[in-house]
């Protein structure tokens, strides 16, 4: 039978929902036409893409992969469509935090300034790919190691790590701060978009406890409460200075690599030259 693009749509709530009935009343629909609609797509691309062994339907590896493929080609349908884009076609850049530090400011000028004809816009989506694999963005300046398939990347640059403390703090009085310094204190760390796990520690001396969070902000207002401290990168600082925070050298652990990622395939046409200019930027500042 042909696909269609109901069910992309209908496979995505599923994978939000977990559950067929909360899926079947979000969209509408009676629960059986719903799951026919799976079992259909599930037959075509001849796997199974979700457990319903547990009330809670878990998707299956296959369509964890599936979910970000079917949100990328709904995320260029629905561009492709929208009526503001017929004129122009905005180039999308995510980012999950900090974009591209210092540079960012540089890089959004110099555009402006080259390429006046394509808007591009910079896109804050807190997840590990800025969005990237659900098609939300063309582009993304992305942090660490980048392990999401079906992706390339370019090394930009690489920053070395800060300690952002309470300025209130101890540790504040410290002109420079080591890992053994940090591991008395709790240590916030973003599980969702964050560099900073604590494997980033020696195995035997790893700090006590940990405040986890799902984004910057929630970061940034633990440890501004006293609550935790917390590692990032010298771009930080540029981007979320305030006078609840201090800043130090992190000196005794490796620095983070900076990539401009993008999906494999087909893409925006201005993509080249967007690697270009970032590249261009960057080496620039550097030299």
């Amino acid at each position: 039978m042909t696909i269609e693009l109901r069910h992309l749509r209908s496979f995505l709530v599923i994978a939000e929902e977990g559950n067929i009935t909360r899926a079947a009343a979000r969209l509408h629909v009676g629960q059986p036409a719903l799951s026919r609609t799976l079992r259909q797509l599930e037959d075509h691309l001849g796997t199974r893409l979700v457990d319903r062994s547990t009330h809670h339907l878990e998707l299956t590896a296959e369509g964890r992969t599936f979910s970000d493929k079917a949100a990328a080609a709904l995320a260029a349908v629905d561009t492709a469509l929208d009526p503001r884009g017929v004129r122009s076609w905005p180039l999308r850049l995510g980012h999950p935090w900090a974009a591209l530090g210092d540079h960012t400011i540089p890089l959004l000028r110099r555009w402006d300034e080259t390429y006046p004809g394509v808007p591009l816009h910079l896109l804050r989506i807190d997840d590990r790919t800025a969005g990237l694999t659900q098609g939300k963005v063309d582009a993304a300046v992305l942090r660490g190691a980048v392990n999401a398939s079906g992706l390339r990347t370019h090394l930009l640059t690489s920053e070395e790590r800060v300690v952002v403390i309470p300025a209130d703090s101890p540790l504040a009085e410290l002109p420079r701060i080591t890992l053994a310094d940090l591991a008395a204190h709790p240590i916030a760390l973003n599980t969702v978009s964050g560099t900073t796990t604590t494997d980033l520690w020696p195995a035997t001396a790893r700090p006590a406890a940990t405040i986890e969070v799902t984004n910057t902000d929630e970061w940034l207002f633990a440890i501004a409460a006293g609550r935790a401290v917390g590692v990032s990168t010298t771009a930080t600082p540029s981007h979320h200075t305030h006078p609840s925070l201090s800043f130090r050298p992190l000196v005794d652990a490796p620095p983070v690599p900076v990539f401009l990622a993008w999906r494999e395939g087909p893409g925006h046409p201005a993509l080249p030259d967007l690697l270009a200019l970032a590249h261009g930027v960057v080496t620039g500042a550097q030299a």
